[in-house]
């Protein structure tokens, strides 16, 4: 239970309702017994007792506990449930509050539709926690004992006997049942995320397997994922089923004891027989209760996975934020012996890298596919945290300053930008809330996207928009923010050339003063450059002007010299 200690804290800062909840529960469960308990000795009063004043007594005894029954089950719904709800809405916003700092690093461990089933199914799955698996079996310890109390006065002998069925419906039975289901594993959970993964893989990919004529191959393989999905559901419900028979069974044999040893008892004289059709119908109450623990074993083990999957999500350490703040102006960027691997990868990502950006200068970071210029970008930006080395800003470590202060003072363009479902201008906004119209148009003129209109509809991830429009939106979303450090990766990577020597005339001459750098592929263009950083396997393998390396001859001119021979 100790991977449930985060649930559980998070379950009992509702402990009024959860309190009022068991509190519920047990009058409930003591009102069923003492109605039914009520009625055999009626039975039993109206058979060999002719007192009509006792009969009256116990018909208003029987509305009285039916009436109580009914109100407490009530109670014990509404509390439970609400405290419930109160937990989950409490467990999602802690869970938020953990991922967050964590994202987008996430997106490289999981797969976005096991993280999808992580984040919503296994966070429903702890919705059955309280009902099905915390307060169950207190209400049932409480009633039994009551119950196992009251019939000693009676008879011992049919106390111990019900003692016995309760070790045998609640401890016994269920823990082995747990011990089964924890020993098999939980394969329904494990179904449903391979099937998440799968459909939101299919939906993503959906146009290029068209294009390769894979889709229906996809379809077949999802088709069989969720058939295996449907199975282990229906394996789930069978062995509940099988656990609810076996444990209604010991259950029936427990009152048949109670039967058969109370009728011996009335023959021999040690009980009187106006109390066996009372003690009978005690223990069928009882036993009633016990349907709950069928289940538990099913919803304990789920619950206690669940808490695993999400704890394995917000387990890797959160980077250091730090509380110092960042001033306006222009910023120094430097990085010192930087290194970084990527998870289960043995390939270093990058080496030793070293650097310095002045403040009010524009830095080109350049070389071929795979030598680390992304990476380089997401370690300047703090979103992956070195394995060695350091980043600093203004001579502070990155880790020191506020990271709110700051992505205030960034104009980050990705290659892979996010645009929302809406228009044009809620996507931009999403940069300025208090941006007017006309600076909303300015901006989209300045990266040539003038023709759009604000209202122009934005399907989801920009789905309506060409690779070019998606680009020249983002770095009009960046031209909003207002920030002095940009650092743009590839930006205009799908724009024609002439477009994107405009856009870059455009950003240079509007914030002259402002710190530029920017990563890309293509080697054209890189005369007004004040520093060409070369990357090569993850390292640094030249840095300088334009001029200077075009003069040294080395690892920068032979990649000209490449694109020359190409596009002669």
């Amino acid at each position: 239970m100790s991977e449930l200690t985060n649930i559980i804290s998070v379950t009992l800062r509702e402990k009024r309702d959860v309190a009022l909840a068991v509190t519920c529960g047990f009058s409930a469960g003591l009102a069923g017994v003492a109605l039914l308990a009520s009625s055999g000795y009626l039975i039993s009063q109206a058979a060999l007792s002719a007192q009509m004043v006792t009969l009256v007594v116990l018909g208003a005894c029987l509305k009285l506990f039916g009436l109580a029954a009914a109100i407490s089950r009530y109670g014990e719904r509404l509390f439970s449930h609400r405290a419930t709800f109160t937990m989950l809405s409490h467990l999602r916003s802690s869970f938020f509050d953990k991922l967050a700092p964590l994202a987008p690093r996430v997106f490289q461990q999981y797969r976005s539709g096991d993280l999808l089933s992580r984040i919503v199914g296994d966070v429903e799955s702890l919705q059955n926690f309280l009902l099905r698996v915390l307060y169950p079996p207190v209400v049932l310890l409480l009633v039994f004992t009551s119950t196992i109390f009251f019939t000693s006065f009676f008879s011992l002998s049919i106390a111990l006997v019900l003692l016995a069925g309760m070790l045998l419906t609640v401890f016994i039975i269920p823990g082995f049942a747990a011990w089964r289901k924890k020993k098999s594993g939980s394969a329904v959970r494990e179904s449903r995320a391979m099937l998440s993964s799968e459909a939101a893989e299919f939906l993503y990919g959906f146009r290029d397997l068209k294009i390769y004529r894979q889709a229906e191959a996809k379809e077949r393989r999802l088709g069989r994922f969720a058939e295996a999905y449907e199975e282990e559901n229906r394996k789930e419900a069978l062995r509940n089923t099988r656990n609810q028979s076996v444990n209604s069974l010991a259950a029936m044999l427990t009152v048949l004891a109670v039967l058969a040893l109370g009728a011996y008892f009335v023959t021999t004289g040690e009980l009187e027989g106006l109390y066996l059709a009372m003690l009978v119908m005690i223990s069928l109450a009882l036993f009633e209760n016990i349907a709950p623990m069928a289940v538990f074993p099913s919803h304990s083990e789920e619950s206690r996975k669940a808490a695993v999957r999400l704890e394995s999500i917000t387990s890797a350490p959160v980077p250091d934020t730090g509380t110092g703040t960042l001033q306006p102006g222009q910023h120094e960027l430097a990085a010192d012996h930087l290194s970084y691997t990527y998870p289960e990868e043995e390939r270093p990502a990058l080496k030793e890298v070293s650097l310095r950006i002045a403040p009010g200068t524009k830095t080109a970071i350049v070389g071929p596919s795979g030598s680390g210029k992304s990476t380089l970008l997401y370690a300047l930006l703090g979103i992956l945290p070195p394995d060695s080395g350091a980043v600093t800003i203004d001579g502070r470590p990155l880790g020191s300053i506020d990271s709110e202060s700051l992505w205030r003072r960034m104009n980050v363009v990705l290659q892979d930008n996010h645009f929302f479902y809406g228009t044009i201008r809620s996507n931009l906004l999403i940069a300025d809330g208090e941006a007017t119209d006309a600076e909303l148009e300015e901006a989209l003129g300045r990266v040539r996207l003038g023709a759009f209109p604000l209202s122009h509809s934005v399907e989801e991830k920009g789905g309506n928009l060409s690779g070019g429009e998606k680009q020249r939106l983002a770095i009009a979303r960046a031209w909003l923010r207002g920030g002095s450090l940009w650092l743009l990766d590839e930006p205009v990577s799908s724009v024609d050339a002439a477009t994107a020597r405009a856009i870059y005339a455009e950003l240079f001459q509007k914030w002259t003063d402002d710190t530029f750098v920017i990563i890309s592929h293509d080697l054209s263009g890189l005369e007004g450059m004040d520093q060409i950083i070369v990357m090569d396997g993850g390292r640094v393998v030249e840095t300088g002007s334009y001029a200077e390396l075009m003069h040294a001859k080395g690892y920068f001119y032979g990649l000209k010299e490449i694109e020359k021979s190409v596009f002669a």
